[in-house]
């Protein structure tokens, strides 16, 4: 299953892991989920990405998954 990132890039590594991690955080909020299971997929949907955009020296991206940590309360 490949999920639509709208944030597609031209590394695949990066492709690789962003898909993994929007699957993962769809697989970890059923229909019903409580507020606080949608934060934490989030948390981990942000902060598997941010970790990726480092990792493949994708730093341009990576300010928006630091926003979105901000966002979420997370001081980065």
């Amino acid at each position: 299953m490949e999920v639509y990132l709208p944030y597609k890039q031209t590394v695949k590594a990066h492709d690789d892991a962003m898909n993994l991690a929007a699957i993962q955080r769809e697989a970890s909020t059923p229909p019903g989920s409580s507020q606080a299971t949608y934060k934490a997929a989030d948390l981990a949907f942000a902060r598997a990405a941010l970790a990726s955009c480092i990792a493949n020296n994708n730093y341009s991206s990576a300010t928006q998954f630091t926003a979105m940590l901000k966002s979420l309360g997370v001081n980065t």
